[in-house]
């Protein structure tokens, strides 16, 4: 008789243990709020809103917006990113074929990008415009690295060469100057 209360026992334990296994929450369907969310992926508690308010992002509101973890990695993911923007059905900075952007060219010539937008503007440097945005060809990027910017490097170069002279000729002098006061 021991033995069968033993076992109900160990039954009603079971039996306990998978009711609490089915009412737990998952990790997955963890469950926090804008703020939270915002500091998790460092951006405004306006973004998070927006994308909401958009339906880019799922979320619930009893008292408060309550986002799934997964749903914001799932968001996370799927983010607006310039570099799988599309124009007429094909990649807009396709940089295998050699189309970059604006601040993708800035960064490999190492130079503000307000200076290729004037480039581009007085026609220095070629590029296109597909929509809304610039997109230059390597080659235009290897011809205004080689056709301008060695040029004014050059120049820089020269204007130094002359301050130089000009610094070493004032110096000279002064330097008479002070030899013939103190004699």
């Amino acid at each position: 008789m021991e033995c069968l209360q033993q076992d109900t026992g160990v039954e009603a334990e079971q039996v306990q243990v998978q009711q609490q296994e089915e009412n737990a929450v998952p990790v997955t369907s963890q469950r926090v709020s804008i703020t939270q969310a915002a500091k998790l992926h460092n951006v405004t508690r306006q973004a998070i809103y927006v994308a909401i308010k958009q339906k880019k992002l799922k979320a619930s509101k009893t008292t408060r917006w309550e986002i799934d973890l997964q749903d914001l990695e799932d968001y996370r993911r799927n983010r607006y990113s310039r570099a799988k923007s599309t124009y007429q059905g094909e990649l807009l900075f396709d940089n295998e074929k050699g189309f970059y952007s604006v601040g993708q060219v800035a960064s490999m010539l190492d130079v503000p990008e307000q200076k290729i937008y004037y480039a581009t503007r007085i026609g220095a440097m070629k590029g296109e415009r597909r929509g809304s945005a610039w997109v230059i060809h390597v080659s235009e990027v290897d011809r205004y690295r080689n056709d301008y910017l060695k040029k004014e490097a050059e120049r820089k170069g020269k204007s130094l060469a002359a301050m130089r002279e000009g610094f070493e000729a004032l110096g000279a002098d002064l330097l008479a100057d002070a030899e013939n006061f103190i004699s």
